[in-house]
């Protein structure tokens, strides 16, 4: 079996199309792969039976992979990468936090104590999204609807999961948007004392929490540079210690 050296991880299957237009630009350059979870609604979600099923994936791969995710298919990575970091060459967050956990289900269980669904998931739509056509609120709310009943989510209306804030021992590169109002600008500046010499943080102006798909271009220009500044890290190394 050949494997990707990237690796695009997906945990919400009713989301995949916002990420679609950044892994087509990114497919076109290098060799990238798409890893899915899913689960069914009747399937208790688990980051740790996650974990395990993309470890044995990973298991026969003779080489380092590089991780991409957005929110919790990002906070899927990160877990890995602590737990593996011998198995990821370089972890690339998209609208992921210092606090990892903060995703948009979040502040939809914080709404939902004072207001009912069908009021919040309008709401957190047009917070998403910036449309005001009543006919694509409809559209997004069943999207979002279904990424509530189907997708890896570590919150629940009784629980909030929480993770300590830290780093992780593999180059990593944080990307966000600087008007995104699920994970704000001041949570995605908290990375900044974890980030090595290697590391980057960048922000884009606009875009939202799905920045990815509105900035595809621009976002996947950055990681792209990213990457190439550590493949020519790693032929510096090869030059200064030879053998």
């Amino acid at each position: 079996m050949s494997f990707p050296h990237y690796l695009w991880l997906n945990t919400s299957s009713s989301l995949r199309c916002f990420e679609q237009p950044l892994l087509n630009y990114l497919s076109k350059r290098v060799s990238i792969a798409r890893w899915e979870y899913s689960q069914t609604q009747d399937e208790a979600s688990s980051l740790d039976i996650a974990i395990g099923l993309l470890h044995d994936y990973l298991q026969n791969t003779t080489h380092p992979v590089h991780l991409i995710g957005h929110s919790t298919s990002g906070l899927l990575g990160f877990l890995y990468a602590r737990q593996y970091p011998e198995k990821i060459a370089s972890l690339t967050l998209l609208g992921v936090g210092a606090d990892v956990t903060i995703d948009w289900q979040v502040h939809y269980y914080t709404h939902l104590q004072a207001l009912n669904r069908k009021k919040v998931l309008s709401t957190m739509a047009y917070n998403l999204f910036g449309c005001y056509d009543d006919r694509t609120i409809e559209g997004l709310v069943k999207i979002l609807e279904k990424d509530l009943d189907s997708s890896l989510s570590p919150h629940s209306l009784w629980q909030r999961a929480n993770f300590p804030h830290n780093g992780v021992s593999v180059p990593l590169m944080v990307c966000g948007s600087l008007d995104d109002p699920i994970v704000e600008a001041t949570e995605l500046h908290k990375w900044q004392p974890f980030l090595k010499a290697s590391d980057r943080l960048h922000l884009h102006p606009d875009g939202g929490h799905f920045f990815h798909f509105f900035q595809s271009q621009q976002a996947g220009k950055h990681i792209l540079s990213f990457w190439q500044s550590l493949s020519l890290l790693n032929q510096l190394k090869v030059v200064v210690n030879p053998g």
